[in-house]
This record gives C-alpha cells, sequence and structure tokens, in this order.
C-alpha cells in the first residue's frame, strides 16, 4: 500500500490548481503519481451509444476497456469503496497516492484556503492537518505549517519528505476490510519476524525482499 496524502478545501478553493502543479514537481523529482478524485455526486465517463455503454446498459455489472496503452473500469458498487480499495486494486504500483478531497478521512492532510472563497478552514482541528496552503492569514491556527497558496515546490517537498520517504522506512504495513491500521512498534516487529520465519522455510522464498500476504476470514 503506498502512501496517501490528502488535498482538501472548500468547493472553488484552488485544490485542482495547486495539485496539478504539485503532480508535475513531484514527477519532475521521479516519483510516479495516483490520483483519487472524490465526488460526493456521481459522475459518468462512458459515452451514449458506445460499445462499452450498450454492455453496461444491457446489464454488465463490470466493464472494462483494454488498449496497448492504458485501461478502464466501470464498475457497480452497493456502497462507495474506501480510497484503500481503489488504491489496492489499481494503484498499488505507484510511489504516493493523492485525493483530492475525502476531508473525514485519516489521512494526513493538506488544506487550501481561499481568502476570496474563505479564510475559515474546514479542518483546522483536524489532528491529520499537516499543512494549509492559503493566501488568507490564518497564523493564529496553532502549530500547523503555513505555505504560500502557490508554493507547489514546498508542498512537493513536504509531501516528498513527511510522506513518500517516512513510509519508505517503514517495513510493515496492514490493510483491514479496505482500512490502513496504524501499528505500533511492537506489533510491526512481531507481524514481521513472524511472517518472515515462516516465509524462510518455504521453497525458493528463503531470500524474499517484499512479502504480500491476504487473509480471508471465513
Amino acid at each position: 500500500m503506498p502512501p496517501i496524502v490528502s488535498i482538501v478545501g472548500k468547493s472553488s478553493s484552488g485544490k485542482t490548481t495547486l495539485l496539478e502543479k504539485v503532480i508535475r514537481e513531484l514527477c519532475r523529482k521521479g516519483y510516479t503519481v495516483g490520483i483519487i478524485k472524490h465526488d460526493a455526486h456521481g459522475f459518468e465517463i462512458d459515452h451514449e451509444g458506445k460499445d462499452s455503454w450498450r454492455h453496461k446498459k444491457a446489464g454488465a455489472a463490470t466493464v472494462a476497456l483494454s488498449s496497448p496503452a492504458k485501461f478502464a473500469v466501470i464498475k457497480d458498487v452497493k456502497k462507495e469503496w474506501p480510497p484503500e480499495r481503489i488504491i489496492e486494486a489499481h494503484l498499488s504500483d505507484v510511489d504516493v497516492v493523492i485525493t483530492e478531497g475525502f476531508k473525514k478521512s485519516r489521512f494526513p492532510k493538506i488544506e487550501v484556503v481561499r481568502k476570496a472563497n474563505s479564510s475559515s478552514p474546514v479542518c483546522a482541528k483536524d489532528k491529520n492537518l499537516i499543512a494549509f496552503a492559503t493566501d488568507a492569514d490564518i497564523s493564529g491556527k496553532g502549530k500547523t505549517p503555513v505555505y504560500p497558496i502557490d508554493d507547489f515546490k514546498g508542498i512537493a517537498r513536504l509531501i516528498e519528505k513527511d510522506i513518500i520517504k517516512k513510509h519508505r522506512e517503514s517495513p510493515v504495513s496492514l490493510t483491514v476490510d479496505g482500512a490502513a491500521v496504524t501499528l505500533k512498534p511492537f506489533i510491526e516487529n512481531l507481524i514481521r519476524d513472524g511472517v518472515i520465519g515462516m516465509i524462510r522455510s518455504l521453497k525458493g522464498c528463503a531470500d524474499a525482499s517484499e512479502i504480500e500476504l491476504r487473509i480471508k476470514r471465513g
């Protein structure tokens, strides 16, 4: 599971503009970036009359489109998938996943505050808030770092230092029912040592450098 950070803020605050520049800067630094855009109102990406649209209208629960350069999946879900499940299914090979939205998530957050829109942050009391990007005076909002709203290089450095590199230092990650679980050092060591000890006894696995284990109960 790659690390996740959310760019949040009120509508029309400039999240997409900042995110676009941050993506370019992280890619320039050599990182691969995955994006999840949250749309609380629903969306359509298929076009009426196209083959995939006709397949979906005929009753297919999932339609996948594949080409030599890309693929897309249109899938019905009974309830909204959490970002962790989307990442596990489609974004596990990137260095970092940035979500636009998900204000109520447990992910580290960077809030964009534009004074022309509102100078009142929506996540000021969120313990997962790691920075503001703003053109407003919010210096009284505690010790949370404040970046100029157009400082995409500073925001990219923050994501690189506090999200990507810190994640790479942790050798064990745990996801339960699609949600990432924070591990205390004792539990992390217990899982790592126990799993590695068992895996090493299997043929061809003694020198494994990365192990992925999934368990389904029942």
